[in-house]
């Protein structure tokens, strides 16, 4: 926990002076991984819980209902740790650019 706490002052300890457009650039492009990433977590979320609804609405088989009653609140689990995910990364990415008082949305 203090090592974690101690490389995390240690990522907005740099002075706006030192970052250069290379910098800032790539700070724009993982605001773009950021996003691509959260539709993943969405897209791969929608994948099990349709999946799931799926096994449950149209087979008839008592072990496929099982397996999609299981996949629906899995899927709901991985959009909910996505959007969390994504929700802490734009709000590291937003620190760096008001530090260097770059704004590009």
């Amino acid at each position: 926990m203090i090592q974690a706490k101690k490389q995390q002052n240690e990522i907005y300890s740099f002075k706006k002076d030192s970052l250069i457009l290379r910098d800032l650039l790539a700070t724009d492009r993982t605001f773009l991984a950021n996003e691509r990433t959260f539709l993943a977590y969405i897209r791969t979320a929608l994948s099990l819980i349709v999946t799931g609804s799926s096994f449950v609405k149209f087979v008839d088989e008592q072990i496929i209902k099982i397996i999609g009653m299981i996949l629906i609140p899995f899927g709901i689990a991985i959009g909910v740790v996505g959007f969390i995910k994504y929700l802490k990364t734009k709000k590291d990415l937003k620190k760096i650019k008001q530090i260097a008082n770059y704004d590009i949305d």
